[in-house]
């Protein structure tokens, strides 16, 4: 394994556990998935690089471009959440509530 492909696989594996075990605020589970997000972003733009096609290339700035959206919806969720619950602490939240 290349140094580069264990730092991607690191920081998604880092990402994957920190969603997984630290879900106390929306915001730290946003920004694990971002982190993921772009791990993903360096996978995917090193083995077009490896490949050296030209045939792949839009596929990193098309993963860029819904890691955009993820985020906007998700800091669009934050704000609102906050301002309806007030705090955005995952535990606070409840799908039976409206």
């Amino acid at each position: 394994m290349t140094p580069s492909h264990f730092a991607f696989s690191a920081a998604f594996t880092l990402g994957l556990t920190g969603l997984a075990l630290h879900r106390h605020h929306l915001l730290s589970a946003l920004l694990c998935l971002e982190g993921m997000m772009l791990s993903l972003f360096i996978a995917l733009s090193l083995w077009t690089l490896q490949l050296n096609t030209t045939s792949f290339s839009a596929a990193p700035l098309l993963l860029l471009t819904f890691s955009a959206c993820e985020a906007s919806a998700g800091l669009g969720l934050l704000v609102a959440t906050a301002r309806t619950h007030g705090t955005d602490r995952l535990q606070s939240l409840s799908l039976l509530q409206c």
